[in-house]
């Protein structure tokens, strides 16, 4: 068959078409629709693939961060039952209603040990917190340097919570002129006390 008979082929009777052309053109459009349907089917096939691949890396990454939280499990139990221990023994330390008044006067009798004299102790009203009520202790007293440091490291030797704030000393005058001048600690106390439930709510 040569190239005049096959511009001679009419379309519209594809029947009387020798056999080699019908299937060189039944060929030719298997090819066609291999194709299309290779490049549409594999092209969203890859892109899904790909889409694949990235949620595959996401998901190895979140398992490999949980497999080390896990490894880590044991470490951070302990260490959470290390901080609640620590919790409950500073809630021990803190005093309850009854304790309030004692504490009071172990700080009193503190300044009192380390030979100073009160011009000043006037306990405040509560300030309430979550969890503690926190109760501010307005203090003067009259003595010297030495006095002052046993004072505020008896303070702190407490067996409760106690913490001292906005301190200023300053000289006082002697009213007569033959006396020495006195020194005066102004000073915040501030003691704690655990909540009670109904308190907390």
């Amino acid at each position: 068959m040569n190239l005049d008979e096959l511009r001679n082929l009419d379309p519209e009777h594809i029947g009387d078409w020798p056999l080699p052309v019908k299937i060189a053109l039944v060929l030719i459009i298997a090819a066609v629709i291999l194709f299309a349907g290779w490049h549409y089917d594999i092209q969203t096939l890859r892109v899904t693939i790909e889409s694949e691949k990235t949620k595959e890396a996401d998901q190895i990454t979140s398992l490999e961060s949980k497999q080390r939280q896990a490894a880590n499990l044991e470490a951070l139990k302990r260490q959470m039952q290390e901080m609640q221990q620590s919790f409950g023994d500073m809630l021990r330390q803190l005093p309850n209603k009854t304790e309030v008044a004692g504490l009071l006067v172990d700080i009193s009798q503190t300044g009192l040990a380390a030979g100073l004299e009160f011009e000043l102790f006037k306990p405040s009203n509560e300030v309430p917190s979550e969890f503690y009520a926190e109760l501010p202790i307005q203090i003067s007293v009259i003595g010297d340097y030495h006095k002052f440091g046993e004072f505020i490291s008896g303070v702190a030797a407490l067996p409760r919570i106690v913490t001292t704030h906005d301190i200023s000393i300053e000289k006082r005058g002697a009213k007569g002129k033959e006396q020495e001048a006195t020194l005066v600690l102004k000073a915040t106390a501030k003691t704690y006390r655990a909540l009670d439930e109904e308190e907390g709510k």
